[in-house]
């Protein structure tokens, strides 16, 4: 199976709710990972926040974060932009991806490529 894991969660909203759906979503990542499924994690929007938090060690999903980093595509490049994250997601090591144009920014990462080749995709 492919699966793309699509994540959107803010975690600048201090919910326990945007915790719960990037635990859940790195949880099924690794899962996949486990089974042998092409896995691929993508932060987007507000999501973009999310490396900086997971890469610190005092994090509860750090470890589970490491266990799936080779899964971990990249972060939108213009949503980093608009929620302020470029540098943060620059100092996490991850990319930033803009394979999608989009007039205003500095190009998005492709989601609906995920869709027209097949993938299964998971937003959280």
């Amino acid at each position: 199976m492919k699966l793309a894991i699509i994540i959107l969660s803010d975690p600048k909203s201090g919910s326990e709710e945007a915790l719960g759906r990037v635990f859940n979503a790195l949880a099924v990542a690794q899962e996949s990972l486990q089974a042998g499924d092409e896995v691929e994690v993508v932060f987007n929007g507000a999501g973009t926040r999310w490396p900086a938090e997971l890469s610190k060690v005092s994090h509860p999903a750090n470890g589970l974060y490491n266990a799936v980093r080779e899964a971990v595509k990249g972060a939108s490049c213009g949503c980093a932009a608009v929620f302020g994250a470029t540098k943060d997601v620059e100092a996490c090591g991850l990319p930033l991806l803009k394979d999608k144009a989009l007039a205003g920014t500095p190009g998005l990462s492709d989601i609906r490529r995920y869709l027209a080749d097949g993938w299964q995709t998971l937003v959280f």
